[in-house]
């Protein structure tokens, strides 16, 4: 996936958007309207998986993650806590500096102008966070005059989270009913935002979509050989502390074991222990059967690696690793983005071709983010802004930081497989 065309972008980029942009401070969730009723504040989910498991037996790895991301009374994403930046659990790329977002962009106008700038069209971002990254995007869309018949819809399961990002997007929003969505608002440029909870209510039309660490938190199932033998790890109850949580190994081959070893033989052959989401294949086809349809290109940017790690599940809390087991809602789960299972799910539907995965560093880079740097630092008001600037662009690309573990993997669509690839050539 060769990206040096995208510095065509960019040098429109150093003529307008030229100055670094102050991370707007959100006011704090306790004064945005509460979504979850008092009458919850006691529900706990570590008793509801206990009273589940002792009633019906051990539960898969996936069905614990979804419940503990997403539960509606006690999710970790549904709750009114700042889960991101440095007072939160864990810190994204687009909240450390402009350059990610705004090269990001740089790419999308580049591959838009190659389908031949067609209008309408949309940006659909797939689990926003804070709607750091939208921003940035919008911000460059704006300035390089690509506004024109653009609208933005965002795939996000929290309401809380949606009224952040409500908040930073828009100069005004509404909670809205018997509509597939449910908020829409306007940017202060007058785009048009949409909120759902589920990719394929978003129209058709002609798409991209970004999905920027989205996949690493979508449920996995894990699987792990013992003498030889396949077995699914599932989640029980301590049997010498039935107040604890456990991992286990399935004593019989489950449904989920008895699909992976019927459909994915090669996943199998030379590993000792395999994380899959079936959630990723599903919106694969779902991005599949949306470029069939109506045309678009997708970016999806994550942490992964490419079928060479095995057990990657964990919990992260106050920026440090945490049981993932204990006082499930209160940490955040994930799992590396396995690529080469990636890659499957998108051959297998035969109507996607992929490009990369390539590292986050090597992308900034021939994106042109040294350069953006230097337009950043020679606008900076303060020596303080420059080390910030130059702190935030060292832990996007160097290696030992964001740059090797985040990679950036593209999806097109197959019909267009010997075009984009022959142009790909061309830049190189």
């Amino acid at each position: 996936m060769n990206l040096r065309a995208s510095r065509v972008i960019f040098n429109q980029i150093r003529c307008y958007c030229y100055k670094p942009v102050r991370r707007v401070s959100l006011p704090p969730a306790s004064k945005l309207a509460p979504k979850v009723a008092a009458s919850v504040d006691n529900f706990s989910l570590k008793n509801e998986f206990k009273s589940r498991i002792l009633a019906t037996g051990p539960i898969p790895v996936a069905a614990y993650m979804k419940q503990v991301l997403t539960n509606p009374a006690a999710g970790y994403y549904m709750n009114e806590a700042d889960v991101f930046g440095s007072k939160g659990d864990f810190v994204t790329s687009p909240e450390i500096g402009q350059i990610f977002g705004e090269l990001v962009a740089a790419w999308c106008l580049n591959e838009w102008t190659k389908f031949g700038r067609p209008a309408p069209y949309q940006l659909i971002e797939l689990g926003p966070g804070k709607g750091t990254m939208m921003r940035d995007v919008l911000r460059v869309f704006r300035r390089l005059g690509a506004s024109d018949g653009l609208s933005v819809h965002l795939v996000e399961m929290s309401e809380h989270l949606s009224e952040v990002q409500a908040e930073l997007l828009c100069r005004s929003s509404e909670e809205c009913v018997d509509k597939a969505y449910y908020r829409a608002g306007v940017t202060r440029a007058g785009t048009k935002v949409f909120w759902y909870r589920h990719l394929e209510d978003v129209p058709a039309g002609f798409s991209i979509v970004l999905a920027h660490e989205f996949f690493d938190a979508l449920p996995i199932h894990k699987f792990q050989k013992q003498d030889n033998v396949w077995k699914e790890v599932l989640v029980d109850v301590d049997s010498d502390n039935k107040d604890k949580l456990r991992f286990v190994l399935s004593k019989a081959e489950t449904p989920m074991l008895k699909l992976v070893l019927n459909n994915y033989p090669e996943l199998v052959k030379d590993r000792e222990h395999i994380e899959i989401s079936l959630d990723s294949e599903s919106i694969i086809r779902q991005i599949a059967q949306r470029f069939n349809a109506t045309g678009g290109y997708a970016l999806v940017v994550d942490y992964g690696h490419t079928g060479e790690k095995g057990d990657t599940f964990r919990a992260f809390k106050n920026h440090k690793l945490h049981d993932p087991l204990e006082e499930p809602g209160s940490a955040d789960l994930t799992a590396d983005v396995d690529f080469s299972l990636l890659n499957r799910f998108c051959e297998n539907t035969g109507q996607i071709f992929t490009m990369g995965p390539i590292e986050q560093g090597s992308f900034l880079e021939m994106a042109g983010a040294k350069d953006r740097l230097q337009v950043l630092l020679a606008n900076a008001k303060s020596e303080e802004e420059k080390h910030r600037l130059s702190d935030g662009y060292k832990m996007l690309t160097d290696r030992d930081q964001m740059g090797s573990r985040f990679k950036f993997f593209a999806l097109f669509p197959k019909e267009l497989e010997s075009f984009f690839k022959s142009q790909s050539q061309a830049e190189g």
